[in-house]
């Protein structure tokens, strides 16, 4: 809480001053060694706490700095610094950057301290677009972060151990299960090994994180790791979204049967359609479309990919190319079934990583439908 002090006044030379020195403010405000001069319209205006803390009446003449009523504030100047730049400047989003995520977890956790409702909402919108509660919004996600093809998402978004960190600190619970998600797709080994960052781009709090230390791979950078529930919970997850994906198979295109409406059902009975399920089956047991973009344990992209190759024609039968040669009627029958494994995962998310209990029908039903 900010406070302010009965004693005689700080000398500025104590203090290095930033760009939020205005020599028309009104207020200043001490954080550590910073001072920032800036407007008590402007802090009353959007903080309710502030609001309240400086209509207490004005402090007596002979406690002033620069001529100004001063307060000092028990924050990290970095965090003072990224609140004052979206209280002046505006806080714009235009699309997801990675480093972004240094300016909104500074904001969200000195406007929650603070009561800047508007840039609380702003900071947790954000959040929720990176880090979405629906697979409509996941999907969205995951478009924006390929480029030309290719797939980066720590280019749009930042490593998920920092998101979880930080959701677990301010008990954003629904940013989680996305989080998770995400960094389950890491082979075991970089989960265990965690992110590293550069220091510059971490939020105050993560750069003395109890677990953090040095990247020997890296002099620049700091690694954040997981606890060790966070860490067995990310492996839990993984195996549940590679298990789901193997009853899938088992229960979706081993033996498929052919649409009521097959129309290939009185050719070879079938045997184009059968051929194209039993060459989709080939494709998820390989891993091939996941291991090819680092993604095998990604079963919401695995199955995506397994609607995708129904269209697709660039598939070699060892002369030329050419697409499945799958009916209309087996097409739609399996995109369904899908659309709706795919529906099935997103909802046992919050279960694999123990953030929801389980209940009796959400025990993993394609394994037990394929038992």
């Amino acid at each position: 809480m900010p406070s302010a002090s009965n004693n005689l006044s700080p000398s500025l030379d104590d203090f290095k001053t930033s760009d939020f020195w205005f020599t028309d403010g009104s207020i200043i405000l001490l954080v550590e060694d910073v001072a920032y001069k800036v407007h008590q319209g402007q802090l009353m205006r959007h903080s309710d706490l502030f609001r309240d803390m400086l209509s207490l009446g004005p402090q007596p003449a002979t406690d002033v700095i620069d001529g100004c009523p001063w307060v000092q504030l028990y924050d990290d100047p970095s965090d003072m610094f990224h609140l004052l730049e979206a209280l002046y400047d505006g806080l714009y989003f235009t699309k997801p950057i990675a480093r972004d995520f240094c300016t909104v977890a500074a904001v969200l956790r000195m406007s929650t301290k603070y009561q800047f409702e508007s840039l609380r909402e702003r900071c947790l919108k954000r959040l929720e677009t990176d880090w979405p509660t629906t697979l409509l919004g996941w999907d969205k996600r995951e478009r924006l972060a390929t480029y030309d093809t290719r797939y980066n998402p720590r280019e749009a978004f930042p490593h998920p151990i920092l998101v979880i960190q930080f959701a677990q600190e301010f008990q954003l619970e629904h940013v989680l299960p996305a989080a998770l998600y995400d960094l389950s797709r890491y082979g075991p080994r970089k989960i265990a090994a965690g992110a590293s960052v550069t220091p510059a781009l971490l939020p105050s709090r993560y750069r003395t994180h109890s677990r953090d230390k040095f990247d020997p791979s890296n002099p620049d950078g700091v690694m954040l790791r997981l606890e060790d529930m966070d860490l067995l919970a990310a492996f839990r997850g993984r195996e549940e979204g590679q298990r789901l994906i193997a009853a899938f198979i088992n229960k979706e295109l081993s033996g498929r049967r052919l649409s009521e409406n097959c129309l290939n059902r009185n050719h070879g009975d079938g045997h184009h359609c059968k051929e194209s399920f039993y060459f989709i089956m080939l494709n998820l047991l390989r891993a091939v479309s996941g291991i090819a973009t680092g993604r095998d344990a990604d079963p919401l992209f695995s199955l995506m990919q397994a609607v995708e190759m129904l269209s697709r024609t660039d598939f070699s039968d060892g002369t030329r190319q050419r697409g499945l040669q799958i009916c209309v009627s087996c097409k739609e029958d399996f995109s369904l079934s899908v659309a709706r494994a795919r529906e099935e995962v997103w909802d046992l998310i919050p279960v694999w990583f123990g953030l929801k209990p389980a209940v009796a029908n959400e025990v993993a039903p394609q394994v037990q439908d394929a038992a």
